[in-house]
């Protein structure tokens, strides 16, 4: 079978965590507060905060809400999915490269019902030029649960001027503002 666009290449390397990334077992907090896959400050959002493993990994927790129903008393899918780009987002602090998603593809292995506690898993399967490939799974009910979501992401690294070119000018300006959340974009600033 050939590879998908989210596997990496023969030539890809497994990439060294950065070392100023965060510290195994560290909470990596929203990037954004309004964001709706990490933001506290969105009241529909998915609120994930996903700590740093010990590697090239990542784990975090979603509890499905009502507000996140698709079907009567399950989650959305497109919800389901937003969960995985999220937590494979985070991904990027380990590298402390800004990065976007350039592809997802995703798995749905069984219906994940309201109240449901998704437990989060990501990691890095390789990089290649701009190019960060990832994995991730989410089970149901603990670590060792039943897989409900798979999936597997092409990330691709930009330079910072990229949200503000294309932001919303008034959101821009907030960031800006916010003396937390550019010092935590600065961390970025070492790689090119």
């Amino acid at each position: 079978m050939p590879p998908t666009p989210t596997t990496p290449p023969p030539d890809a390397v497994i990439p060294e965590r950065h070392p100023q990334a965060p510290a195994p077992g560290t909470r990596l907090g929203s990037h954004y507060e309004h964001c709706f896959g990490c933001g506290p400050q969105h009241p529909g959002g998915l609120r994930i905060d996903a700590v740093a493993g010990e590697g090239l990994d990542v784990t975090a927790e979603l509890t499905v809400r009502d507000v996140h129903q698709g079907g009567p008393g399950l989650a959305h899918g497109g919800l389901l999915t937003t969960a995985m780009d999220e937590t494979l987002g985070t991904l990027n602090w380990l590298l402390h490269a800004p990065a976007v998603t350039g592809r997802l593809e995703t798995d749905f292995l069984s219906p994940v019902p309201v109240d449901s506690v998704l437990h989060l898993r990501a990691w890095i399967t390789g990089v290649h030029g701009r190019k960060i490939y990832s994995a991730a799974e989410a089970r149901i009910g603990g670590p060792d649960g039943p897989v409900a979501v798979r999936a597997q992401a092409l990330f691709v690294q930009v330079k910072l001027e990229h949200f503000t070119t294309h932001g919303r000018p008034e959101d821009i300006e907030k960031v800006l503002d916010d003396p937390d959340l550019m010092k935590r974009a600065r961390a970025f600033e070492v790689n090119p």
